[in-house]
């Protein structure tokens, strides 16, 4: 099936297609009953690690709302996790490490990304690619390395990134020897699902915006342009998002990396981002998640705003700005899918 029946890279590839497609971050989660039905207690990667439960995840939205991409039910800590670094997802609170990256000797806790730690990832793929119809791709994704690297140093989550920020600038050669290996470990972690039958990805800089542009351009840009640019010498064709957070002071630079796709939250407009970025520039987003937490009349009224905002684009991805809020009502999601279908088709 060509990419003008598969919405999803139609819109990718800037060519029309049946319909603007749709999906929304954190679709597979905490806001749908089914989820929470099946899901079982403990840590997110202790349900990863079962491909058939992780399947059934990632396809629960796609039943739910006919989206028009499923994406991978897992976590940007996996690979970490799967060489043994000692990172864990702490229900309530987020990635945690022990014991932090904080010299050169944690180097040793992350060797590379061999295929036969992650089986059970592409096993899940597998079980989705079966699953949905040739017009849904998979959709695979990885953290980046600067927000991985964030995880890492801090131990959890942070605010204000100091142990971060302190190694970029106080041991720049080790901050430059860690954002190496986790640019390998993505490109391994993403190209291990698109063998497995995804058919684009998304790599997630959630936390970049901490950042000033100097910094990026000379401390992150570099990692994140070697994951774009070896996944399309090892998968020529296949579309890559990028897609951060608070980033709009970021928005060329992250582009400069070399996505066929831009993500933009609901601070960044999409025809401002043309402006900047190029007329013709694939972009996803971005209607604000907190409008759809405030009923169908104000999400359905906030996604007619984005679609106009698109001014019937074909390269346009429809997505949250952000990831579904666990307290979403699901039958809100679905709403806004069927207007973005029944505004957009074409004949």
């Amino acid at each position: 099936m060509g990419a003008p029946d598969v919405p999803f890279l139609a819109a990718a590839r800037g060519e029309p297609a049946a319909h603007t497609p749709v999906w929304f971050m954190r679709q597979a989660g905490r806001s749908l009953p089914e989820y929470r039905a099946v899901r079982g207690e403990g840590s997110i990667l202790h349900a990863i690690k079962q491909p058939e439960l992780a399947a059934e995840i990632t396809l629960q939205p796609w039943r739910r709302h006919g989206v028009d991409a499923a994406v991978l039910y897992s976590d940007i800590v996996v690979p970490a996790h799967a060489v043994g670094f000692g990172i864990d997802v702490a229900p309530g609170t987020g990635p945690v490490a022990e014991q932090p990256f904080r010299s050169a000797g944690d180097l040793d806790r992350l060797r590379p990304l061999e295929p036969g730690d992650i089986g059970y990832v592409t096993d899940t793929v597998a079980l989705v690619a079966a699953e949905l119809p040739a017009h849904v791709p998979v959709l695979a994704f990885a953290g980046a390395p600067f927000t991985v690297a964030s995880y890492l140093v801090e131990g959890r989550p942070s605010r204000d990134y100091v142990h971060t920020k302190a190694l970029i600038h106080g041991e720049p050669t080790l901050w430059r020897a860690l954002m190496e290996r986790l640019a390998d470990s993505a490109v391994a972690f993403i190209s291990a699902q698109l063998g497995a039958g995804a058919r684009a990805f998304q790599l997630f800089d959630s936390w970049a915006g901490a950042l000033s542009p100097a910094d990026y351009a000379e401390f992150v840009l570099p990692y994140s342009r070697h994951v774009f640019g070896r996944l399309a010498e090892l998968h020529p064709g296949v579309p890559g998002i990028h897609y951060g957070v608070a980033c709009d002071h970021l928005l060329e630079l992250m582009h400069a990396a070399g996505p066929q796709v831009i993500g933009l939250d609901w601070r960044t407009s999409i025809a401002a981002a043309r402006q900047r970025l190029g007329a013709d520039v694939a972009v996803q987003g971005n209607l604000d998640p907190a409008l759809v937490l405030a009923g169908a009349d104000v999400a359905l009224a906030g996604a007619r705003r984005v679609l106009a905002d698109n001014a019937g684009h074909p390269a346009h991805i429809f997505n949250l700005g952000h990831g579904v809020n666990p307290q979403t009502d699901p039958g809100v999601l679905t709403e806004v899918t069927a207007l973005v279908h029944e505004l957009t088709g074409r004949s």
